[in-house]
């Protein structure tokens, strides 16, 4: 019977004894191995009562079983929910109540904390630690490695990943097997990824970056992972000469050359390092390129839609875009507030359209209905550009937009300009409550190490780059940018920070 993500990513490499996983100090695990354990961690989900279409939540440390765990979902037809290892208990609750998880696994430590949240709401609770140990594992040792796969369809789902809530509660992304398999096909081809291919996986794997990209994508191709429990830049610079590509968030590219390790010869086998999650400041490319003879290829995407646009692995890779959509992925630029489509060059909502957009919010039939048209068009929330050569260029989140005065401000024309003051390492611009304007643009800046770059320097790059009213009217100094897990700045920190700058507005 068939079950077309099991099959396609997991199933065709039965009885294979090509390296799959590789850990930091050279064991390998093949890819008939990996598949033996998924079946036995279906088979004690199905002994623990899960039945096909229910969710399993996980919240556990990176490691060869946790992953095993979603290829056993996937076999046994049971809804993946990963989560953030940093959320709290209360958070855990939100998630599994929302989600109504027949299922939480947790790590051994947390189960005292969050045996109450199962309980709840609910759901079984099992454990999994990083090395492989918990009651997960112990009910999977005795089960056999012959499990039936369970039929399933493209349009069942196989994922429920949270947005991260920064504009109210978190929602519940409903992916389908449709939308994991056409964005690994599309991507693995696009990338140019074989079975001859190691990537340097240092991701997590609770998000949709190293769990829906990296994996899914080398599942597809056939090719290794050397499988690290998270970055270290020196750890990552001794194993390169062994792999081929790095899927990273900007993060690791900026702490790769602040390493001497790091030179043109360390990188001399690799064949494509691709930044997403957060935006890759263009001077970060630059550097990279200079130290390595290598071009980062940017890509853009979100939890709702996996990829929808990609720099092109041959021809230019464009600093400060995201290239162009995907083969199979529509892309317009529409006017926020009307929705109709606006002209090359100008500046308005991004809405996609293609086989990697999701069904739609878990359980919130109006926020489906608001953010995904009808037409299939889903309005991503960020702004952006589409260049007279096609390339797509991100300016803010529709929420970042600052309006000063009656004016539209985008935060990222203001960053452009700052970062390129010497001795400025990155920007945020955000608006801050002001009496007299609404909104202020105020400027935090990052300097280098070892830099002082003085706000008048900053004023006059502003002056002579910008219209008066996109000037910033303060600007702070802050050693590091508030960020999440995947490296994204967090404005909505800085915002609340700053919100007091001009007195009770």
């Amino acid at each position: 019977m068939a079950n077309p993500l099991y099959d396609r990513l997991f199933g065709r490499h039965a009885g294979s004894d090509a390296p799959f996983l590789i850990d930091g100090a050279g064991g390998e695990t093949s890819f008939a191995a990996f598949l033996a354990l998924a079946a036995r961690i279906a088979g004690a989900l199905r002994e623990a009562g899960l039945r096909p279409g229910d969710r399993v939540a996980a919240q556990v440390a990176k490691s060869p079983e946790a992953l095993a765990l979603y290829a056993a979902c996937a076999r046994s037809g049971l809804v993946f929910l990963p989560l953030n290892t940093a959320y709290t208990a209360a958070e855990l609750g939100y998630f599994v109540a929302d989600s109504g998880a027949a299922c939480l696994v947790c790590d051994p430590a947390r189960e005292a904390d969050l045996a109450p949240v199962a309980e709840g709401c609910g759901a079984r609770l099992l454990t999994l630690d990083g090395g492989g140990g918990g009651t997960l594992m112990a009910r999977a040792k005795g089960q056999s490695e012959d499990f039936a796969t369970v039929a399933r369809g493209e349009e069942d789902l196989a994922a429920l990943l949270y947005t991260s809530g920064t504009t109210g509660r978190s929602k519940g992304a409903m992916l389908t097997q449709r939308n994991l398999l056409s964005n690994a096909a599309t991507l693995t081809e696009l990338w140019q990824f074989t079975g001859r291919d190691v990537l340097l996986h240092a991701l997590p794997i609770f998000h949709t970056h190293g769990l829906f990209v990296a994996t899914n994508v080398m599942l597809e191709a056939g090719g290794s992972m050397i499988f690290l429990p998270g970055f270290e830049a020196g750890r990552v610079i001794d194993l390169m000469p062994r792999a081929t590509a790095l899927m990273g968030v900007p993060t690791f590219y900026t702490r790769l050359l602040e390493e001497d390790r790091f030179t043109r010869e360390t990188a001399a086998g690799m064949r494509l390092f691709i930044s997403g999650s957060a935006p890759l400041l263009e001077e970060t490319h630059r550097q990279f390129e200079a130290r390595t003879g290598h071009r980062i290829l940017e890509r853009y995407g979100m939890t709702e839609t996996n990829m929808s646009t990609s720099n092109p692995y041959e021809g230019e890779r464009r600093a400060g875009t995201v290239g162009f959509p995907l083969p199979g992925v529509e892309l317009k630029i529409t006017d926020p507030e009307s929705g109709e489509g606006l002209p090359a060059g100008e500046i308005g909502m991004i809405e996609v359209r293609g086989p990697n957009v999701f069904r739609g919010y878990w359980g919130m039939p109006e926020k489906t209905a608001a953010e995904l048209r009808a037409d299939g068009f889903f309005i991503t929330g960020d702004l952006g550009r589409v260049d007279a050569d096609g390339y797509v260029q991100i300016v803010g989140r529709g929420k970042d937009l600052i309006i000063s005065g009656g004016l539209n401000v985008y935060p990222k024309e203001v960053e452009l300009v700052l970062d390129a003051v010497p001795g400025v390492l990155e920007t945020a611009v955000i608006g801050v409550p002001h009496g007299d304007l609404g909104e202020a643009v105020v400027a935090v800046v990052v300097p280098e190490p070892g830099a002082a770059p003085e706000e008048a320097t900053l004023m006059a790059a502003a002056n002579e780059a910008l219209a008066r009213f996109k000037h910033p009217k303060r600007i702070a100094f802050l050693d590091a940018l508030p960020r999440n897990t995947m490296g994204k700045v967090q404005k909505g920190a800085l915002r609340e920070r700053f919100a007091g700058l001009f007195g009770d507005a």
